[in-house]
């Protein structure tokens, strides 16, 4: 480490002096940290665009497909009654009767101290196989976690039951099956499954003190009720799936009349997919916009300084937009896309008009989807040969600008290294000359007085 003699013999600033070498020298670093800024800048401003133009390739792919458009909404006459429409819907109306809501089984135990021995309980379910479970123990707790730890589909709770003649705690167990459906029904036994083959093993839900409370049943709708034609439908649940293409009911309560299910299709989703659309795409142009713009800015002398923005003169992007531009609004089959109610402005902003979507979708709903899937097509070429993850043009060019920061990166701290070195070099060469100044000031002060001692001797001698 150099040590500091700032003009201690020269009287040179040199701390400043070795400063403002260090600057010079200092200017290929600077450059190179002015471009990180930028590429930066650039980078940021081309992942922002290829997200949203991203986004808007997801969204133009799903509305792509032949069923995306296949939007419907049903409803029911009764709250009793809800509808759920998926995927494979289609127009159309049903009466139903709910005949019946399913429901699980319970049943309670007689009023008991403590499990009667021996402990093993076998549960058997609506297939017939039966199910041993081994308590640790007769008590009424290992008895009932016993069957909730069980596979038998059945829990269990203890409840209290008063006391017996001696002031003992009596409790009954309720069992319920974890279903609902007929095939939720099972039967306890106190005794191993050879006991219940033999039928030696006691109906703990049919002894004396015991009862059922309710007994499990799958729900059941009737169609085309006082008719011919009627037919009882079953479910396990309260759900019955595709009850109608695509199209599942859930009952909450019994009628005694008949239920409308009635299925349309659903203009304001249709519509809220071709807006979406048209949404996405200005979503990309604004950001084109804002960062093609050029602005300006005065400094405190006065001087005005413009600035163009990232995107300005660049030809990838001015491509990217025109694709958008002629996706929403080259003809389809002769026609323009205005007469779907999707236009460009004058200021090349995309505009939905959602009266004459819905105009066009009411007058011909065929064409008019047609049309929006054919705008979704083209959408979702062109946003992902821009966006795609793999060899899409923005992708390449982000990949590019990684690559130059990474590059530049090592640059600079390789330039770090060497101006590290040139400044101790600095720092050495001017300490190394103070020290010599100071030697030869030191010199000069002794050959001044040797020379004035010659001198006073000489003088005395005359």
């Amino acid at each position: 480490m150099a040590i500091s003699l700032d003009g201690l013999s020269s009287g040179l600033d040199t701390t400043s002096l070795i400063t403002q070498l260090m600057m010079v020298a200092a200017q290929p670093q600077t450059l190179l940290k002015a471009q990180v800024t930028t590429t930066n800048t650039e980078l940021t401003a081309f992942q922002g665009l290829n997200s949203r133009l991203a986004t808007l390739a997801d969204a133009a792919t799903a509305a792509a497909k032949p069923t995306s458009l296949d939007l419907y909404s049903a409803t029911s006459s009764t709250t009793g009654l809800s509808v759920a429409v998926g995927a494979g819907a289609s127009a159309g109306e049903l009466q139903v009767v709910v005949s019946a809501l399913a429901q699980s089984q319970i049943g309670v135990s007689a009023a008991m101290a403590a499990w009667p021995s021996p402990s093993t309980i076998t549960i058997v379910g609506h297939s017939g196989t039966p199910l041993e479970i081994s308590p640790a123990s007769n008590s009424i707790d290992d008895v009932v976690s016993a069957i909730n730890g069980s596979t038998a589909g059945v829990s269990a709770i203890k409840v209290a039951s008063g006391v017996d003649g001696s002031g003992n705690q009596l409790y009954r167990i309720q069992f319920s099956s974890t279903t609902t459906g007929a095939d939720s029904a099972f039967s306890v036994y106190q005794g191993t499954a050879s006991d219940v083959s033999g039928g030696t093993a006691t109906n703990v839900l049919t002894a004396p003190g015991s009862a059922v409370i309710r007994t499990a049943q799958d729900a059941s709708i009737k169609l085309f009720a006082g008719t011919t034609a009627e037919q009882v439908i079953t479910s396990s649940t309260n759900t019955f799936t595709d009850l109608l293409p695509g199209v599942s009911v859930t009952a909450s309560a019994v009628s005694a009349d008949p239920v409308s299910i009635a299925v349309t299709r659903d203009d304001k989703k249709i519509s809220a997919v071709a807006s979406g659309l048209v949404d996405s795409v200005n979503s990309a142009f604004v950001l084109i916009a804002a960062q093609t713009s050029v602005s300006t800015s005065t400094d405190a002398n006065g001087v005005t300084t413009t600035k163009a923005g990232v995107f300005s003169g660049d030809s990838t992007i001015r491509d990217i937009r025109q694709q958008a531009l002629d996706a929403v609004g080259l003809p389809i089959n002769g026609h323009s896309p205005s007469e779907y109610g999707i236009s460009v402005d004058r200021t090349g902003t995309v505009v939905f008009d959602a009266d004459k979507f819905a105009a066009a979708l009411a007058a011909d709903p065929t064409t008019t989807m047609a049309a929006i899937q054919t705008v979704a097509t083209r959408l979702a070429a062109s946003s992902t040969a821009a966006s795609d993850k793999y060899d899409g043009t923005l992708t390449n060019r982000i990949t590019g600008d990684q690559t130059q920061l990474r590059s530049l990166g090592d640059q600079i701290s390789a330039w770090d290294t060497r101006l590290a070195i040139r400044k101790s070099t600095l720092e050495q060469t001017y300490s190394q000359m103070e020290v010599m100044l100071s030697n030869l000031k030191a010199q000069s002060s002794a050959l001044s007085s040797q020379l004035a001692s010659l001198s006073t001797s000489t003088t005395t001698t005359g």
